[in-house]
């Protein structure tokens, strides 16, 4: 029987090797802190066109205007991560390797969801605080501030699970275009589409990308149905329920 933290030393040698998993995981941080920069720079100086009647300036979700795209590289990050290995063929001799699949996806699951985190943390933090003094003294808000470290520390959270439930989509339809074809287009068009459709919208709120996100508000509002803490655990319900169909699939199916 494969010792865990053998398979888990294996699953991070396969992750820094290939350049893809790199690279992806590299624009998260560039992509999230470029766009906070840009777009707290611009509101700066158009203050009006960033607030809402009834709702105060939010500098913290102006330096994090970029995880809505930083957030689509940690997807491809997961899917990369683990698609690799089955449209390179290794899966196979992973699991001659480690005939133990629960372990084998639980090492995955564990090296993958270590790095997004820790990548995640980076990111935000250099997003907040670029994107603060960016702001300036006047419109700028610190972490001592109520509900603002919450939704730094949330934030990364957020990335992880959709890092984490990326990886086990892909495990479930093992192949990455596939896991890519369905992963991209349902955060990027399917689910802001939907959520502005009176007859679906409030279903959409119950989507792992839209519940994950209210982590990241400073200030509540009335569009959702649940707090900040509550959307996450959402998130974190529909990450576990891909990474238990992953497990089904790799238990029952041949690579």
């Amino acid at each position: 029987m494969a010792a865990f933290p053998a398979v888990a030393q294996s699953e991070w040698t396969k992750i820094r090797s290939v350049r893809s998993t790199v690279w992806s995981l590299a624009s998260v941080f560039l992509i999230t802190v470029a766009l906070g920069l840009a777009i707290s720079l611009v509101a700066r100086n158009n203050v009006s066109d960033f607030t809402q009647d009834g709702v105060p300036f939010d500098a913290t979700a102006i330096s994090f205007i970029g995880v809505g795209f930083g957030r689509l590289a940690i997807v491809v990050f997961g899917v990369l991560a683990v698609g690799n290995e089955y449209s390179s063929g290794m899966i196979r001799v992973s699991l001659a390797a480690v005939p133990q699949r629960g372990t084998l996806l639980a090492a995955k699951a564990a090296v993958l969801g270590g790095l997004a985190l820790a990548a995640s943390l980076v990111t935000v933090f250099v997003a907040f605080f670029i994107g603060q003094a960016a702001l300036g003294g006047s419109l700028s808000t610190t972490l001592g501030s109520e509900n603002v470290l919450r939704a730094v520390f949330g934030t990364a959270i957020y990335l992880t699970l959709l890092c984490l439930l990326s990886a086990g989509v892909t495990v479930m339809v093992r192949h990455q275009i596939l896991a890519l074809a369905i992963l991209v287009p349902f955060i990027l068009l399917v689910s802001p589409i939907l959520s502005i459709v009176p007859v679906v919208k409030n279903a959409v709120h119950y989507f792992p990308d839209q519940a994950g996100s209210a982590i990241m508000q400073v200030f509540p509002t009335d569009d959702l149905p649940y707090g900040p803490w509550t959307g996450l655990l959402i998130c974190a319900a529909w990450t576990a329920a891909a990474l238990l169909g992953g497990y089904l699939v790799l238990k029952k199916r041949d690579a």
